[in-house]
């Protein structure tokens, strides 16, 4: 094995097929999504001896390495809600600098949406009978319900308004326009919004996530890969992870996820400021965690999340790029989204994006100016329960 302190790039990444995939299984998915992610890195299979996998199979992720004819040396199935893949993420840049492991590949598939047509029933968004969480569960709080708590605090202690909220979705559906892989891309107002079915107050149907079906995949390698790779690397600059709560009792503060901690690591280890950053890629199962997400990596101050959001700032070519696929609104939401996270930042970094490609300020007419350098992933799991953050750059 080679010397410690190397550095990680990402090599290849995919999609498999993603939305309305009524005929395939969350294993074809995995196998799809790994096949893509190799033949997009150019390097042959033999290199990887690493993999990450959680939310499948009894042995998660001994069953997947199975199936896609793998036998790592080094595996990791953490599995902590949304933010599982920026955590995995970090767990293998880890493990690689320190020589543990040459190349990781994190993979992930889902069928959430074809099982729940296939059985005609509705999904169970309440967790736990036992633990810590017996204490809530016969106050009947769904997941949807405890974000929906968090946001009503957020609106009680900074003024922060339904259409500042909206305006979010508003601006992921813009994203998705331009994404021919997005679930649904036709554009919605804040009126539409607003005006929508009621979910759990202050939460309309489009303030919360579609779901899909999909997967996706993100092959990572140390540097001495990287001369052998078909396409230009992006670094993972730096990462950090933190864990909050899962008794809604335990949480200090409604309005502060454990990305203010998450974020500030990666920040620190990549040494680098979030006004470095170009394009930001964030878990959005909800409008509300895009907002106070924004506010805990420090893109705003405290409380001027919903200010921040608001007159198109979030847009492709607005100030911060945010959720530029469309994001967990309006692309997709299989189950757990935290490695698209990851996928659509490489490819902005990479100028892959086609119509949906961020271009900085610095060029002439329409479709000119730099790529970006500078991309943040950052997922929440649970209930705001942990986060997992991770930089990336193109230098």
């Amino acid at each position: 094995m080679s010397s410690a302190n190397r550095r990680v790039a990402v090599v290849g990444i995919s999609l498999s097929d993603c939305g309305r995939v009524d005929e395939a299984t969350p294993y074809a998915l995995h196998a799809q999504a790994a096949r893509r992610a190799l033949a997009d890195s150019g390097l042959d299979r033999s290199v990887v001896d690493g993999l990450a996998s959680a939310g499948l199979g009894t042995l998660a992720p001994v069953e997947v390495a199975e199936y896609l004819g793998l036998r790592p040396t080094w595996m990791d199935s953490t599995a902590v809600g949304g933010s599982t893949w920026e955590v995995m993420a970090a767990h293998a840049a880890d493990a690689i600098a320190a020589g543990h492991a040459n190349a990781v590949l994190l993979v992930y598939g889902s069928t959430a949406r074809a099982d729940i047509k296939a059985r005609r029933r509705t999904s169970n968004l309440s967790f736990g009978a036992r633990g810590p969480l017996q204490f809530e569960v016969p106050y009947g709080h769904t997941l949807i319900a405890k974000y929906a708590m968090a946001a009503r605090r957020h609106m009680h202690e900074y003024g922060t308004t339904l259409e500042q909220l909206a305006s979010v979705a508003v601006q992921a559906r813009a994203n998705a326009a331009t994404n021919p892989d997005a679930m649904f891309r036709e554009p919605v107002t804040v009126d539409d919004v607003l005006s929508g079915p009621m979910i759990a107050d202050p939460f309309t149907k489009l303030h919360c996530c579609i779901r899909s079906d999909g997967g996706c995949a993100v092959l990572l390698a140390a540097e001495e890969y990287v001369a052998d790779t078909a396409k230009a690397p992006v670094w993972i600059l730096g990462a950090g992870t933190s864990v909050s709560h899962t008794t809604m009792s335990e949480w200090e503060d409604f309005t502060v996820s454990p990305a203010a901690v998450s974020g500030r690591l990666a920040f620190e280890r990549a040494g680098v400021r979030p006004s470095d950053v170009d394009v930001a890629e964030i878990y959005d199962a909800f409008t509300y965690m895009t907002l106070v997400t924004l506010e805990d990596l420090g893109f705003c101050e405290k409380g001027e999340g919903g200010a921040f959001v608001e007159k198109g700032r979030l847009l492709r070519d607005g100030e911060l790029p945010v959720n530029t696929d469309g994001g967990g609104l309006s692309a997709c939401h299989p189950g757990m989204r935290g490695l698209f996270l990851l996928v659509e930042a490489v490819r902005q970094l990479r100028g892959e994006a086609g119509e949906g490609q961020v271009r900085k300020p610095g060029g002439g007419g329409r479709g000119s100016g730099r790529l970006p350098e500078v991309a943040v992933a950052s997922g929440t799991g649970g209930w705001f329960c942990s986060s997992g953050t991770v930089v990336l750059g193109r230098g």
